[in-house]
This record gives C-alpha cells, structure tokens and sequence, in this order.
C-alpha cells in the first residue's frame, strides 16, 4: 500500500507530483512501491535513501537529496511556533498539526519539498529526473510520514531530540519570563554533608548471568522510547556482571562515541525498523554526530569491532612492507589496479576500496551514492588477503 492517509504524506505527494514533468515515470515509480520493490530505507538530514529492485539481479542503490534548512531558517520557524500554545504544545506531545505548515509559511520556511528543493539520485542507466526507481523511493517516503511525520523535518536537517531540546528550551524562557521564581535549596555538597551515611554491607556472591531488568512503567506522555531503555538497562547488567565476575570491564577504553556504536551494533536488527532508527538518533543526540555518522560507524564495528571503526575514521600511512606488498600481489592475480593514498586502495571508477587496518586486515568499501564526492560505506567481512577481499567486492558489485 502506497497511498498516502496522512495530511503530511499526502501533501509530500502533491508536492512531488506538481514538481514532476514526467507522470510516465511516476506512474511506474507507484507502481514499484506498491510491488514492494524499496527496502532498507534510511532517512537522514538533506537525505533519503534506499535499495530499489529494477530489472537486473542487484537492486539499485536509490537516493533523494532535500534542501537542509539553515540555522536562520529554523530560527524564524521555532519562534514562529513558540508564539501558539497550541502549537508548541502539539510538537513537544510529538504531534505534527497540519497547522504547522501556514506557520511556517507565515515565517518565510517552507517544510515541504518545493522546486529545486529535491535532488534524485540513482545507480540506474535512466536519467530521468526522477527515475522510477527514485519516484518509487518517493513515493515510500509519503508512506514513511503517515507514520512519522517528524521524520519530514530530519530531512530538513533537525533530528527529533534536537527540536524537542530546542522547544523546551524556548518554552522554559518564556516561563521564566512569565512567572519568575527565586532559586531555592541548598547545593548537593551540603546535603551530602549532613546526612546519615551508615556502613555499607558486605558484598552479595555474583550471579551466574545477568539479570534481567525490570518491566518498565508507561512513560506518562514524555517522549520516552521503553525498548531502548530496556535495552540500555540490559547492557548496563551484561557489563556489570562482568565486571564482578573478572574485576575488570570488557571495553576498558573505549570513548563515549565508541561506546555508542558498540550499543548500537550489539542490539540485533533486519533493516533499518522504527525503534532501530529511534536507537540511532538517540544514540546521534548524545554524542554530536548525525544518524548516518551513527549508521556508518555501526557497519564499521560490525566489520571489526574497534579496528574497523578506527579503519573508517582515521586514515594512517603504513610503513614499507605488507601494504605495499599487496599492490603487486593483487596485480600478480590479474585485478585491476587501485590508486593508493595513506591505507587506501581505491578504484573511483567502481566504487570500490579497501582500507589496511593497523590489525593487518583489509576492509572492503563501497561507495555509496558513487561520484565525484562518494561516501564510503563498509561492506562484508574484513580478511587477512586483500585478493580475498577485492574478489568479493568485485563479485559484489558485477551481481
């Protein structure tokens, strides 16, 4: 079903449908969505993306670039809304009203997608603006707003967390401006100070697992996700009982950033689900990166744990030996050559890499979207051989 039943989805249609000139294409990009043919959709800031069956073997790699507000923008549009109870209200108890849109139209921002504001890409020999696949993909995203209408201002460049902590703030000044009140209490310090702290008791034997964490009551209306902290909460009892059990913790050194992707990589998923895109901008929220800072990184750890994720974020000049080595090895086999930069072999051309990693291993790279300025995205598993590698890159690439 690709219909949209949503004022936001339905209006994202008519959007697209008056920008489009090519109602052919369109017709058969409809006609894709309701076959079923996107998978793996992704929504991020100033973008959507997708794996669209076509007519060969591979689906094609799908995209739909949208125009990001700028900061000036999204100022003019909270203090838009900031100004009606009624609609600051609704998008903190995480409501889009249709109302929304006249605001931001009286403020000069336009939410939806208006003319130059799209830009459809696709690995597809059509050059069609759109091509079915992409109106497909498009068409999908209407569908996508029926559910969440938050996710049209993502693609606008603010993550749900980030325009709540935004709102609350301005709802929060506008109180105090209203009705001041005098700080009261006294510091933590002191409290501390003055109470009773009786002997702690002796320490109870360790269990033989983790326990599981308790059911969670319902949030009461706050914008709180229940799986994640279930999730949350039975991470923090796998590391404290391992922490009991051999006096240390299983990842000594790892960063906030690196413990983020560590959570998000460990939580089992098919596709990019609801509560996992939920997971991503939290887990984006919380450290200043963006959900597809967060998607990259997991691809990365699933690929080699820490290694993999230093392989994606810290290009390095290997010393004479095994790197250079390779370069012949993979000649000697008869694989194209790729152009080398500091742990980097690259083939542009086909959007492949492969990164050498300080553990010796090489890690496949795909590029996506490809061109001129690609974005790199691990692909499969990381193996000692770098023919080993480029072969399933290779394979990969010609299914």
């Amino acid at each position: 079903m690709t219909s949209a039943t949503s004022w936001w989805g339905r209006a994202w249609i008519e959007a697209l449908e008056t920008m489009s000139l090519d109602e052919g294409r369109l017709s058969r990009g409809r006609s894709y969505a309701r076959g079923g043919h996107v998978h793996d959709i992704t929504v991020a800031p100033g973008r959507v993306t997708a794996r669209v069956e076509g007519s060969r073997s591979r689906p094609y790699r799908t995209g739909i670039g949208l125009r990001t507000l700028s900061d000036d923008d999204w100022d003019r549009f909270l203090a838009a809304v900031a100004v009606h109870p009624d609609h600051l209200a609704a998008l903190l108890d995480m409501d889009m009203p249709r109302a929304l849109a006249d605001a931001a139209t009286t403020a000069g921002v336009r939410l939806l997608p208006g003319p130059g504001d799209l830009s459809p890409h696709c690995t597809c020999p059509d050059r069609g603006h759109p091509c079915k696949h992409a109106a497909a993909l498009c068409y999908e995203t209407a569908r996508l707003l029926d559910g969440d209408s938050f996710l049209l201002l993502l693609m606008r460049g603010r993550d749900e967390r980030e325009l709540l902590d935004d709102l609350a703030r301005r709802n929060a000044a506008h109180a105090a401006r209203e009705t001041p009140t005098p700080a009261t209490g006294v510091s933590a310090r002191a409290a501390l100070s003055a109470a009773h702290r009786p002997p702690l008791p002796p320490p109870l034997p360790v269990p033989a697992h983790p326990g599981r964490p308790p059911a969670l009551p319902d949030a009461g209306g706050l914008p709180l996700d229940p799986d994640l902290l279930e999730f949350l909460a039975s991470d923090a009892a796998s590391r404290a009982h391992a922490f009991l059990a051999t006096g240390g913790s299983p990842f000594p050194d790892l960063t906030p950033w690196q413990d983020a992707v560590r959570l998000a990589a460990a939580r089992p998923t098919s596709g990019l689900t609801s509560s996992t895109r939920a997971l991503y901008r939290a887990l984006a929220a919380g450290t200043g990166r963006t959900p597809t800072d967060v998607a990259r990184a997991v691809a990365a750890w699933r690929q080699g744990g820490p290694e993999g994720l230093s392989v994606l974020e810290t290009p390095w000049d290997p010393p004479a030996g095994p790197f250079d080595r390779a370069r012949s090895t993979l000649t000697a086999a008869g694989l194209p050559p790729l152009r080398p930069r500091h742990n980097h072999l690259t083939d542009e051309a086909r959007g492949i890499q492969l990164r050498y990693g300080h553990d010796g291993r090489w890690y496949p790279y795909e590029a996506d979207p490809p061109g001129p300025a690609p974005v790199w995205w691990p692909t499969g598993a990381a193996a000692e051989d770098p023919v080993s590698a480029l072969e399933g890159l290779l394979q990969a690439s010609a299914a």
